[in-house]
């Protein structure tokens, strides 16, 4: 028999044997066919079949502002797709269901939940690279671009920074970040480009760290890449190059030349990883918005 068919057979059962109403949904997976049984409520059967999705699924409350990546963006390998709704979702399952994203290469991926409100997928591994990717969240569609696999590995056992481009290197700069003293080490882990500012002022009390104390600072630095929101950049260090390659001297930034900062700004985009190893400053596990590949 049918689906529809045993749907129906299990009202009319209900009806005989308890003297109750029934409303029943067939749909091609459970969590539509959650929807469709709340649609002819208190005694009816619905049935969404395949054709049907986009049209019986109302446009989601997405804020499309706040989505990302945004329509016909090009963005690196580690970037998550995220949702924003205008109000908590209670019925996460169903949201789900009704975002679907189909890519130009095989992709497996999955969704989790970053806030109640923030829907985000992301693929079990880096995206390919150079892959079309299209988002359909109820009926909002846009489309991006996965670039080139643009990689970056900072490891502080050789006070390098080596960025690769589809696995070949493209260059190895000398680097200096967080220094040991228990409180400045950068956290290893896998990072993403988020943002860029040719210029911007760092400013120490914006942490909580008087600008004239001890470890207190406030100065204008530029080619600024951020990875983090808890305040990681990779920037130009004029200041540390005599540092950079041999020792740790910042306050847990990238530290780079005014060259190698310059070119790594202007070649980075957003969602592009940049990986920390053989740091003494633990995981990187910072509730920070840009900690997807450690959490999740």
């Amino acid at each position: 028999p049918t689906a529809t068919a045993v749907a129906q057979c299990i009202r009319e059962q209900i009806r005989e044997e308890l003297s109750l109403t029934a409303s029943a949904g067939v749909a091609p997976n459970k969590f539509l066919a959650k929807i469709a049984s709340d649609w002819n409520k208190p005694d009816g059967l619905f049935v969404i079949r395949p054709g049907d999705i986009d049209r019986v699924l109302p446009p989601l409350p997405v804020g499309l502002l706040k989505n990302s990546p945004n329509n016909g963006d090009v963005v690196g390998v580690a970037q998550p797709v995220t949702i924003v709704f205008a109000a908590p979702v209670t019925d996460k399952k169903a949201a789900e269901a009704a975002v679907k994203i189909t890519t130009s290469k095989p992709a497996p991926g999955y969704f989790y939940w970053y806030t109640d409100q923030q829907l985000r997928w992301k693929p079990t591994q880096f995206w390919p690279a150079n892959t079309d990717v299209n988002v359909n969240a109820g009926g909002t569609k846009w489309s991006f671009k996965v670039g080139d696999a643009f990689v970056s590995t900072v490891d502080d056992a050789t006070f390098t920074m080596t960025v690769t481009r589809n696995g070949v290197v493209e260059r190895t700069m000398p680097m200096s970040m967080g220094k040991h003293d228990k409180k400045h080490e950068t956290k290893n882990g896998t990072y993403y480009v988020s943002e860029k500012f040719q210029k911007m002022v760092m400013d120490s009390s914006t942490y909580g760290v008087p600008v004239n104390s001890a470890e207190g600072y406030k100065l204008d630095v530029y080619w600024a890449t951020r990875l983090s929101n808890s305040g990681i950049f990779v920037h130009a260090a004029p200041w540390s190059v005599g540092q950079q390659g041999r020792s740790d001297t910042s306050h847990g930034c990238i530290n780079l030349s005014t060259d190698n900062a310059t070119w790594y700004f202007n070649q980075s985009h957003p969602g592009d990883p940049v990986i920390v190893k053989n740091s003494p400053g633990g995981p990187y596990k910072d509730y920070d918005g840009y900690d997807d590949w450690q959490r999740f």
